[in-house]
């Protein structure tokens, strides 16, 4: 009997370390280009390579070329279309070039809250809604019942989602090593995560609601600092975290997207942070006071977009209402979660598009409120952020015209100058990522631009076009998200 005991001891602590491993291993460490070269996969080099080869090359062009980019912009500024269209351009310019040095100067003024004592941490119920996620869920939930956070407050929930696959013999296992701090649910059928999500919320008893994905693994820290600024901030309604990229060791292009969430949430989430006006709280982490969960609740899960009912986006939708509240919305720096992202070029424009059709659909909503007096205190920061959203959206057709319009006119002109313009504007988020974390890793940000640039662009023109189609879209593919 004791070595048995001994033999399940041992069995649970490698699980354990083996999971540590998983969170622990994440790079944190600097390291050195020579570093990145002799662990970068030979495709890798080559696709690094290659990008600073376009950019350089081009900048070479544009000297070469200076005539004939200043005979272009006279033949534009000789028509009345032309010069239209150079007006409409530089105020646009102004405009975004002004609300960038305003995001600097209010990220310079973001500050994490500091974790708050055991005794002040409120009840809080975690839901982790699954579909078809296999054993990672297992993972995600052990990474939750680890965190530092005191047992007697902490409720997990898992749901499946009516999962093809064998998620539920892994969530039926973690509940077996976990016991009662986890509670687990069943779907009859696969309704979709908003619905998995609305049972979590009917059957959680904790005075703030996080939400997980099941693809995703916390710090140990993650959950009380996510939850701190609920008690420092009564008006606090929703706390966004932040989420860093787990698959990004060997696929490029989740390598990519690990600094371009860095540049979305430590820069731009801690800027609408300053503003209390975080305007999505992403699915992967987020946390939610309960009795604001609750004052939406009945129109959040009956939501429909054109008659139909929403099944994308309950993420920006949730945030979107309980900021109609009048409730302020921050992020946390300090609370970490590490997801897995699409690994190849189809998941990757598949999440895209319902991306670009929650942001659509939201923006619409948030306009119905946003000009009127929805909430006590300053409100000219969250019109700045709305507007810089609603403009990206009703420019997306106009600047897609010009651009097909530039290729077919003067493909060399276009190219060149393009490549030469993420050079310069992309140096920015290849700094930030730098100074926050590896040098190696930042130039990725020039790569994901290119691919942005020439192989996503389509992606807001065809998200409005096709805003009131229903579908996850990624569900079933290769790493999903």
């Amino acid at each position: 009997m004791g070595n048995a005991t001994t033999d399940q001891q041992k069995k649970r602590t490698k699980k354990k370390s083996d999971r540590t491993a998983t969170i622990s291993n994440r790079p944190n460490l600097r390291f050195s280009i020579r570093t990145f070269l002799e662990t970068a996969d030979a495709w890798g080099v080559f696709v690094m390579g290659s990008t600073f080869v376009l950019m350089l090359g081009s900048a070479y062009l544009v000297y070469v070329l200076q005539g004939d980019f200043e005979q272009f912009n006279l033949e534009r500024m000789e028509s009345t279309l032309g010069l239209s269209f150079m007006i409409v351009a530089t105020t646009l310019f102004l405009f975004k070039t002004g609300f960038f040095l305003y995001t600097v100067y209010r990220y310079f003024k973001y500050k994490a809250i500091a974790s708050v004592s055991d005794e002040e941490l409120p009840t809080c119920t975690v839901i982790v809604p699954a579909y078809n996620e296999g054993k990672q869920v297992y993972h995600t939930l052990f990474s939750l019942a680890e965190s530092d956070y005191p047992k007697e407050k902490l409720q997990l929930l898992a749901v499946d989602d009516g999962s093809q696959d064998d998620t539920w013999q892994w969530i039926q296992e973690a509940k077996k090593e976990l016991g009662d701090c986890l509670a687990i649910y069943k779907q009859p059928k696969n309704k979709g995560k908003r619905h998995a999500l609305y049972r979590g919320f009917n059957e959680g008893t904790g005075e703030v609601f996080v939400t997980v994905d099941s693809d995703s693994i916390v710090k140990n820290d993650t959950l009380r600092n996510l939850v701190s600024p609920f008690v420092t901030n009564p008006e606090c309604g929703a706390v966004a975290g932040n989420i860093r990229v787990l698959n990004n060791e060997k696929a490029l292009l989740p390598k990519m997207l690990d600094v371009s969430f860095v540049l979305s949430f430590e820069f731009v989430r801690s800027a609408e942070s300053t503003l209390n006006s975080v305007l999505c709280t992403p699915g992967a982490l987020a946390a939610y006071r309960s009795s604001a969960v609750f004052a939406c609740l009945p129109a959040w899960i009956n939501q429909t977009f054109m008659g139909k009912p929403s099944d994308i986006g309950e993420d920006r939708a949730m945030t979107n209402m309980i900021l109609k509240q009048g409730h302020h919305v921050l992020f946390q720096r300090n609370a970490y979660c590490y997801t897995n992202v699409p690994e190849k070029y189809k998941g990757l424009y598949k999440m895209f598009i319902r991306w670009g059709r929650s942001n659509v659909r939201e923006n619409i909503e948030m306009s119905k409120y946003v000009f009127k007096n929805f909430r006590k205190g300053p409100k000219t920061g969250t019109r700045l952020l709305f507007l810089s959203q609603f403009l990206r959206i009703v420019m997306s057709y106009p600047l897609l015209i010009f651009m097909l319009f530039f290729i077919l006119s003067h493909p060399l002109l276009f190219f060149s100058s393009t490549l030469v313009s993420i050079l310069v504007l992309t140096s920015f988020p290849v700094f930030f990522y730098a100074k926050r974390y590896e040098l190696s890793e930042s130039f990725w940000a020039y790569s994901y631009s290119i691919l942005y640039t020439f192989g996503l662009f389509w992606i807001t023109p065809y998200a409005i076009a096709t805003a009131n189609r229903r579908g996850w879209l990624t569900r079933g593919l290769p790493g999903k998200k």
